[in-house]
């Protein structure tokens, strides 16, 4: 979570850590953003890094202190725990047990007793920043085992303890709370409760230093990257701006921060669809970078510059990038690398785009021989996001068995991951959609139902891409003679597409389709007429005549009025504009659209 900042502390002084308290000093200050714990400048993935909860190490390293003498927890009755002094004692005895390597669970039996200690001795009414201290310590602990459930019930105690009003000390507990809960939230793939956790902390820290603080910056931009995993790009892009003027009145010109800004409003700009602002943005961050000597950010820029280039077909430019990128990342970094990987899928991407299919498939074979034998240090993560796309080229070229193969290896190494449920829910998605495709219309079935109750869990049940799997889920029940469910999936896909993505959205139209279709084979004819004439009129009215599912639904149309007996009711004449091609798909066009819809992990 971004740095946890005091409001009355000096900016040089020493950092808070509040996973490690120090039960015999007040949590005096607060680290700036971007210091001890600061993010990795935003990827050019639509998907944001998981913010990990604080947590204490439980690894052992070279010059720990030695184990602390363990008190006799005989001696610590319950009686006792009303002794003032033995809350202070235990939370210290919680942060050396961690120190010196012990592990985890014995300091969780400290802190728990400690926290129980604060809890006896506080005065009736009035808030104990102590016992909110040692909260976030139990809830520390707990993230470290894993156990972030446990974790969530200790932090909504923590943020309801303190009281911001009652000055800097309490705003800061306030504030550290609810990033902590918001980053346990994360952890659980709750991205809806984790964004209201943040929301909740910025307004603190905004009543307790003002707007135009630079750690606001830094909180206003942690929030835009959770806007970002959760698809909710305008939010985003709000919040980025603000965190970029606020960087650039309190840091000098080309600074750091502006340059990571920049690339995070790029980020949000791309997914917009806006690819010359998002081009403009890389390019500055890029000058920023060049000027403050980093090479590796530079090339980094220079991939995301490349996928904007590919965006915008400027083919060769996308290359140039690449290359550009590919260069510096094997000096630096080594052949070997994940991030080499990488660039050898978007130079894939961009040959295959280009019709230039074997130095596409030479670009992902080499891709996943890095893949399947990673250097030491590659993350589960890393290595499931290069087979997630790789498998998107696969697919493109009409390979769905080895895409599948992919995706399966990616899931296999991401399912006792936390953290990761929206990337699963992904991936569980596209493999829908290749089950599917091979015809195995039950294992696609069960594919996007997984898919689509990790997404409910995680809050994304109003996304548009949310609609485009239950419309998905609803195709594979229609091929299983399932109408009813086919029917209550298509209705609730056309709620979802028609608030965030409009009517006249192809996507949404599909919908519109799907769903007459339905109620025709179910015999509500009366429905089926009414969505078909909406349709028409749509296209009419506003989208035009020229697309070839014109004349089908207009066919369809007919057919049905027939068999009810009555005319088409018209209430407009038709427009001869042209749009977009056929948003009819067949089999093996539909799964061609699934990567643009950003099954990226």
């Amino acid at each position: 979570m971004p740095g946890i900042v005091s409001v009355k502390t000096p900016p040089d002084a020493p950092p808070l850590r509040i996973s490690l308290p120090d039960p015999q000093t007040r949590p005096d200050p607060p680290r700036t953003p971007g210091s001890a714990s600061k993010r990795p400048v935003p990827s050019a993935s639509p998907s944001r890094s998981k913010p990990s909860p604080t947590t204490p190490s439980s690894g052992t390293r070279p010059g720990k202190k030695p184990p602390p003498e363990s008190p006799n927890m005989a001696l610590i009755a319950e009686a006792s725990l009303d002794n003032p002094d033995l809350g202070p004692f235990l939370l210290k005895f919680a942060r050396d047990t961690i120190a010196s390597g012990e592990g985890p669970s014995k300091a969780l039996d400290y802190a728990v007793r400690a926290a129980k200690s604060f809890e006896r001795c506080a005065q009736d009414g009035e808030p104990s920043l102590d016992l909110a201290m040692s909260l976030h310590v139990v809830a520390a602990i707990y993230c470290s085992l894993g156990r972030f459930d446990e974790a969530v019930p200790v932090l909504e105690r923590a943020v309801s303890v303190p009281d911001a009003t009652r000055g800097a000390d309490h705003a800061l507990a306030a504030f550290s709370g609810h990033m902590q809960l918001g980053d346990t939230y994360s952890m659980l793939g709750q991205v809806d409760r984790s964004i209201q956790c943040y929301e909740e902390g910025l307004k603190i820290q905004i009543q307790a230093l003002g707007e135009t603080d630079p750690r606001v910056g830094e909180t206003c931009r942690y929030l835009a990257e959770a806007h970002v995993q959760a698809m909710e790009f305008d939010k985003a892009e709000e919040l980025c701006k603000k965190t970029l003027q606020i960087h650039r009145a309190h840091s000098e010109p080309a600074s750091l921060e502006e340059a990571a800004d920049r690339r995070l409003i790029a980020l949000v700009c791309e997914a917009k669809g806006d690819y010359e602002g998002a081009l403009e943005h890389l390019v500055l961050a890029s000058m920023v970078m060049i000027a403050n000597g980093q090479e590796n950010e530079v090339a980094a820029i220079d991939v995301s510059i490349g996928s904007i280039y590919l965006a915008l077909c400027r083919f060769d430019e996308a290359v140039f990038s690449y290359q550009k990128a590919l260069t510096v990342f094997k000096s630096s970094k080594g052949d070997n690398h994940p991030v080499v990987g990488s660039v050898f899928v978007r130079l894939a991407d961009l040959y295959h785009r280009t019709g230039k299919l074997r130095e596409s498939k030479s670009y992902c074979e080499n891709a996943l021989r890095l893949y399947s034998k990673p250097i030491p240090g590659t993350t589960a993560e890393e290595i499931a996001g290069g087979l997630t796309e790789v498998s998107a080229i696969y697919e493109s070229v009409d390979e769905p068995e080895e895409a599948l193969k992919l995706l399966q290896k990616a899931m296999k190494l991401l399912e006792d991951k936390p953290g990761q449920h929206s990337t699963i829910a992904g991936i569980e998605a596209r493999m829908g959609v290749m089950y599917y495709v091979l015809g195995r219309y039950e294992e696609a079935r069960n594919s996007f139902e997984s898919a689509v109750a990790k997404l409910r869990a995680t809050g994304e049940r109003k996304s548009a891409f949310f609609g485009v799997v239950l419309n998905q889920m609803g195709l594979a029940c229609v091929q299983l003679f399932k109408i009813d469910e086919a029917a209550e999936l298509f209705e609730e896909a056309r709620a979802i597409l028609e608030q965030e993505c409009g009517p006249c959205h192809q996507d949404t139209i599909g919908v519109y389709s799907n769903l007459a279709a339905t109620y025709d084979a179910m015999g509500r004819v009366e429905d089926a007429i009414e969505i078909l004439e909406y349709v028409l009129k749509l296209r009419e009215e506003k989208l035009g005549i020229a697309n070839p599912d014109f004349e089908d639904e207009k066919n369809r149309l007919a057919k049905l009025l027939k068999e009810a007996g009555r005319a088409r009711n018209r209430n407009a004449k038709s427009l001869e504009n042209l749009i977009d091609p056929s948003s009819k798909k067949t089999k093996k066009e539909s799964t061609k659209r699934w990567p643009s819809l950003g099954f990226r992990s």
